[in-house]
């Protein structure tokens, strides 16, 4: 081990945490610290992929049993799928937001360090906008790149969904 590494005595537990000499550069190479953001992702992409199916599966039996009210459907559609959306959003910023409370997990330089601030680079990031106000180091890159990811398919999903919904108008017209 190097001598710039130990252990915490509270907070992390068993994940080793890098800490740099004065004027050095930290270590984010640790393997329990990599691991640790891993499965924080795999918890915040499971996460997301459960409540996006169980929204639009609760949308869709819902929204079927609205007969003649085609266009508050499609309103519904919407509201819901959005509100599930935001929801999503707001699960990676709590959980950026749990990671940079430790110093070994990374750190986002030119945005604020508050709830606020992690949700709107959250949101940017799900809509694979991009954040370039925002520069992002450390291991909790891996979160933020995946989140990327799942917000590209979780809206796709909810595209593939509304596309069905207004189908469904268009037919009973």
């Amino acid at each position: 081990m190097s001598s710039d590494f130990h252990w915490p005595r509270s907070g992390l537990g068993w994940v080793g945490v890098a800490v740099a000499e004065p004027g050095g550069i930290a270590d984010y190479s640790h393997w329990g610290i990599n691991a640790v953001v891993v499965f924080a992702t795999a918890v915040a992409v499971l996460s997301c992929v459960l409540l996006h199916y169980e929204a639009l599966n609760l949308l869709s039996r819902w929204l079927s049993r609205r007969e003649g009210q085609r266009r508050q459907r499609v309103l519904f559609a919407i509201v819901g799928m959005l509100s599930a959306h935001v929801v999503e959003i707001w699960i990676f910023a709590v959980g950026s937001m749990a990671l940079l409370a430790a110093p070994a997990f990374g750190a986002v330089a030119g945005s604020g360090d508050n709830l606020l601030d992690l949700v709107y680079l959250s949101a940017m990031t799900f809509t694979t906008v991009g954040a370039a106000d925002a520069h992002i180091a450390g291991p909790i890159r891996f979160l933020i790149g995946t989140e990327a990811l799942t917000g590209l398919v979780l809206i796709t999903w909810s595209a593939s969904f509304t596309f069905l919904e207004m189908e469904r108008f268009w037919r009973e017209r």
